[in-house]
Formats: C-alpha cells, structure tokens, sequence
C-alpha cells in the first residue's frame, strides 16, 4: 500500500505482498536524537519484549490450528499485525529515524489504525485455505530467509554506526543510507509475517522487489 507522503519502501497494492510497510521520514532529525532515543525508547522495548513472546506463542498455537483446520483465527492474524506494526514503530525511534515519540497502541487490526504519524504498516491475512504443507515446515522453509536476513541486519547496522555520526554532526540522515535501512526493515517485516503465519506467500529475497 503506498500512502501519501510516505516513502516508498512497501510494495503497490496491485500484486503486493501481504505485508506492507511505509515510513515517512521527516527533512531533519535534532543533532542529539542519535544520544538519547535508545534510552527514551526503553519503556517501548520492555513493551515489545513481551508482545514477542506472546507473538511466538500465538504462532505455535495457529500452527496447530491452521495444520488441522486449514485455516487461522482472524484475532490470531490481527495480534500478529498489531506486534509487528508497534516493533517498527519502536525500532524506527530507537533508530533515530524519527523524533516522535511512538504511541502505546496496541489496536489488533490487519490495516495500520493510523494513529501513528510515521509508520504505517498494513497486513492482508491468509485466513482460510491455508498451504498445510508449507505451514507443516515453516521452520526449515524459513532458514535460508533467516540467513539472508542475518547478512542484511549486519549491513544494516554498520550503515546505522554510520549514520548515527552523520545524524549526530548535520541533523540528516544520508537519503541512501535511509533508503537501504528501511528496505532491510521491509524485509525483515515480510519475513516475521511469513514466521508468525500470517501468510503463505514466500517472502522476496531482493531488497528491491516490489
């Protein structure tokens, strides 16, 4: 879903992966944010500690649910939507993408509530006629996004060390660097939602797919 003003880093709604994720970024971010928001953001990751582990011990009861059922429980997928909208709400904060504050909102809704004046983050959920084959080794299927992921999310934080001086002496993140980042943040998004069961679709390995 692409939304005004947002940067373009979540695929078209025509053909989309089931998970989108957006951000607006803001023209400048304060010289000090890059100092303090990891701090500031520690209330939030208490918080989303704790939404992990109830996101992981919902997926092994869908897993259950979905190898008998075929389907999975629309409070389930709206849960699973819900973590995953407030983790990058936090992580773009405690990244010093952004100087607002994110809120405590814990809406379990497939499509991004909206409250959030950053981030926006929209799931389509496979509910019913699930892939039981593929959900059945979800585990083995997921290694080698996990190693994948594992190379991007090193790239990713040497770009962040980098940008963390850049941030800290003109008050701007260098636009590649931000772009790069928040395609690592996309795609980390589409493979969680492939991990929590929220669809069947195989996750992209580019970074530039859409």
């Amino acid at each position: 879903m692409n939304v005004p003003g947002y940067l373009p880093v979540a695929a078209p709604a025509s053909g989309a992966y089931p998970i989108t994720f957006g951000f607006d970024p803001p023209e400048r971010v304060a010289r000090w944010r890059p100092l303090v928001n990891w701090i500031l953001a520690i209330p939030h990751l208490i918080v989303l500690y704790l939404l992990r582990i109830a996101a992981e011990a919902l997926s092994v009861i869908a897993w259950f649910i979905i190898l008998f059922t075929g389907k999975m429980p629309p409070s389930f997928a709206g849960f699973q939507a819900m973590y995953l909208r407030y983790e990058q709400r936090v992580w773009t904060f405690a990244s010093f993408l952004r100087e607002e504050y994110p809120p405590f909102s814990f809406d379990t809704t497939n499509q991004d509530p909206g409250d959030d004046t950053r981030v926006r983050v929209d799931a389509t959920p496979a509910l019913e006629n699930r892939n039981r084959l593929t959900v059945a080794f979800r585990l083995i299927l997921f290694i080698p996004w996990a190693i994948v992921l594992a190379v991007y999310a090193i790239a990713a934080a040497v770009v962040i060390i980098v940008a963390w001086f850049a941030v800290l002496f003109t008050g701007r993140w260098p636009t590649g660097m931000r772009t790069f980042v928040l395609k690592v943040a996309r795609f980390y998004v589409r493979v969680s939602a492939f991990l929590l069961l929220l669809t069947d679709d195989y996750p992209p390995f580019s970074l530039d797919w859409d």
